[in-house]
This record gives structure tokens, C-alpha cells and sequence, in this order.
């Protein structure tokens, strides 16, 4: 788990591109609306908090109903499965940051429904003049169509537990947060070294390397104890 909780930490942390495509539209109006005598970090802060907060109430929800999948752990390996899910998307999302292959961009059309009842909560909260205002944006935000959010929540998914679910996309949101911080702030000045193809590359491969090792420890599992075995993998 503390292996799989690094990684989806790195996968926030390096993914400044994406979350720029996302949501640079919403931190630059954060700091266009704010009243000029009101601190711009406040603001971002408060956005950030509560997109957060709704990335862990989502990764607690989506792994209670992974639990589901513990109580058939003696008839199929179904933990030992989902964990090798996780590691699959785990190399997706390496594969991703690394430029390499797109298909995680995919993921969004899922939350599209989800997001189309969202989404006009969010109109009365503008102008956003106030920090409220802002956490309880980021709170509707932390729902958007993001492919890279919704690959995590398969990790989370597969956890098998709201706890654990729910850390993992803490530690996901925390990842986030220096950069839609900088974004705000200074993204101006970080941008060309976040965007150099070999620390992209290299962050990449540092997160699929996670998810090659966890697809290596379930097929050992498997070789060791069987299908039937119920050895648990964490």
C-alpha cells in the first residue's frame, strides 16, 4: 500500500501539464475575480482544499464498493485481481505522463452524465469574491471529467476498502496541490522545466516501475498459492 500511496502522489505531482489543460481556466478566474485586497493564495488554497476533499470522499466511496469484491475472496481471486488492476492503470498512467500513450484521456467520458448535474451548481458561485466561495467551487470541481483522476479511482477501486480508497486519492489530491498552487502563483515561472520531455519521461517511468512491480508480486501470488489461495496482496 505505502508503495502504491507513493506513486499516486508522484502521478499528482508531475501531472502540471494536465492540470493546467483542466483547470487553468478556473485559477485564472480564482485570481481575476478576487478582490484586490485579499491574498491570491488564500483563494487557490481554499479552491485546492475542496477539490481535494471531493477526490477523497470519491476514492472512499469507490472503495466500499471494492470491499464488495473481499467477501468472494474464497471462491475466486478477486482481491488479487483487482490489485492487478490497479497495477495495470498504474503503468497507464506512467505510460501517460510520459507522453507516451493517450488513452487515460479516454476515461472522461464516463463522468460526463455526472458532471452535465454538476456543473450548473457551480454558476451560482460566481463571482468567486470570496475564499468560501472558492472551496465550495473546488468542491463542485473536484468532480470534473479528468481522465487521470478517474485512473486513480480504478486504483482506489481496486483497494478494496473505503479507507484505503480514500488515501489513495488524498494522496493524489495532495500531489495535485503544488501545482495548481503554482498555477496560480507562479506557474509562469515553473512551466518550461515541468515541461521538459525527460523529466516528463522520467516521472513516467518512475510510476509505471511501480506498476510493473505490483503485476510481478500478483503473478507470484498467483504461482505460489493459486487461484484458489488466499493469500492477501497489499
Amino acid at each position: 500500500m505505502t508503495l502504491n500511496l507513493l506513486a499516486i502522489f508522484l502521478v499528482g505531482l508531475l501531472s502540471g501539464v494536465h492540470c493546467l489543460g483542466m483547470c487553468g481556466s478556473i485559477v485564472g478566474i480564482l485570481s481575476a475575480q478576487r478582490p484586490t485586497s485579499s491574498p491570491r493564495w488564500s483563494f487557490h488554497l481554499a479552491y485546492s482544499i475542496g477539490r481535494v476533499a471531493s477526490y477523497t470522499l470519491a476514492g472512499a466511496w469507490v472503495g466500499a464498493i471494492g470491499s464488495a469484491g473481499l467477501l468472494l475472496r474464497d471462491q475466486i481471486p478477486i482481491q488479487h485481481l483487482l490489485f492487478a488492476l490497479s497495477s495495470a492503470m498504474l503503468i497507464a498512467l506512467g505510460l501517460y505522463l510520459a507522453g507516451w500513450w493517450g488513452a487515460v484521456r479516454k476515461i472522461e467520458s464516463l463522468g460526463k452524465v455526472l458532471w452535465q448535474r454538476i456543473q450548473p451548481l457551480t454558476k451560482g458561485l460566481f463571482p468567486v469574491n470570496t475564499p468560501i466561495r472558492a472551496l465550495l467551487l473546488g468542491t463542485l470541481w473536484g468532480w470534473l471529467p479528468c481522465g487521470l483522476v478517474y485512473s486513480v479511482l480504478i486504483s482506489a477501486l481496486a483497494s478494496g476498502h473505503a479507507e484505503s480508497g480514500a488515501m489513495m486519492m488524498l494522496a493524489f489530491g495532495l500531489g495535485t496541490l503544488p501545482n495548481l498552487l503554482a498555477i496560480g502563483l507562479f506557474w509562469e515561472s515553473i512551466k518550461s522545466w515541468v515541461q521538459l520531455p525527460r523529466v516528463r519521461q522520467a516521472a513516467g517511468l518512475l510510476v509505471a516501475a511501480f506498476g510493473v512491480y505490483g503485476l510481478v508480486k500478483v503473478g507470484y501470488t498467483f504461482y505460489s498459492y493459486g487461484w484458489a489461495g488466499s493469500c492477501h496482496v497489499a
